[in-house]
């Protein structure tokens, strides 16, 4: 298992990165500091199971952890946590 915590556009985030996860899988987990919302994740948690090999095929836990934020924020259009009494 793999620990790591990168800031990624102004939040904090801890990776936990299993590789191999029950002989088959890679598994990734994110948590981020005060339940901070990202675009894969609303409550600032999220499990995410990949094919074996997937993670260090992308350069390791870190690389692939922030491209798929970078992805996931330009497909969504993601602009972070929006507080507003009008959602």
């Amino acid at each position: 298992m793999e620990q790591n915590t990168i800031v990624w556009r102004g939040v904090q985030i801890e990776i936990t990165f299993t590789p191999d996860a029950f002989g088959m899988v890679d598994h990734i987990e994110l948590r981020t500091e005060s339940k901070a919302p990202l675009p894969v994740t609303e409550t600032g948690y999220r499990s995410h199971f990949l094919n074996k090999g997937a993670v260090t095929e992308c350069g390791g836990a870190v690389t692939f952890v922030t491209a798929w934020l970078d992805h996931e924020a330009e497909r969504t259009g993601w602009r972070g946590a929006q507080l507003s009494l009008f959602r």
